[in-house]
């Protein structure tokens, strides 16, 4: 499992520099291979892809006719990309992600279970800031359990 931050940079070639926990993660359970996607452009999602060929059945599942799937498809295509972890740990996020997320410099990396949030640090704070936890927010996760 991804778990927590762990700020990196993003360099001037678009190389994501994987945080030494998550690459140590993805050494021992994952190979070097990725899928980096985003489903609304403001952030980069980096899957392994063995974990984004999880996601990419259940899609083959459903119906071609469901709009939803072609919105979610047209999206994760449009950014994504394979990438490949080279001998230092980076990967490459695909132009057009860096671009409209905004993630070049310093970034924040987070683990999300079973894969990674690459976010522009500035304007994760500022969302986090207009969209706090609500009652309601609790509600929905107490029906999880938690």
């Amino acid at each position: 499992m991804f778990r927590g931050n762990h700020p990196t940079r993003v360099d001037e070639k678009g190389r994501l520099k994987l945080p030494a926990e998550f690459k140590r993660h993805i050494e021992e359970k994952y190979g070097m291979r990725f899928y980096i996607t985003s489903r609304d452009g403001q952030t980069a999602e980096v899957y392994p892809l063995e974990e984004w060929e999880k996601i990419e059945q259940k899609l083959a599942a459903m119906p071609n006719s469901n709009p939803a799937k072609k919105k979610l498809l047209d999206r994760v295509s449009y950014f994504g990309q394979v990438a490949e972890m080279d001998t230092q740990g980076r990967v490459l996020i695909p132009q057009i992600l860096r671009e409209t997320a905004k993630v070049m410099g310093e970034v924040a990396v987070f683990g999300k279970l079973t894969y990674l949030e690459v976010t522009n640090m500035d304007s994760f704070r500022q969302n986090m800031d207009a969209n706090p936890l609500t009652d309601a927010d609790a509600e929905a996760l107490a029906a999880f359990g938690l």
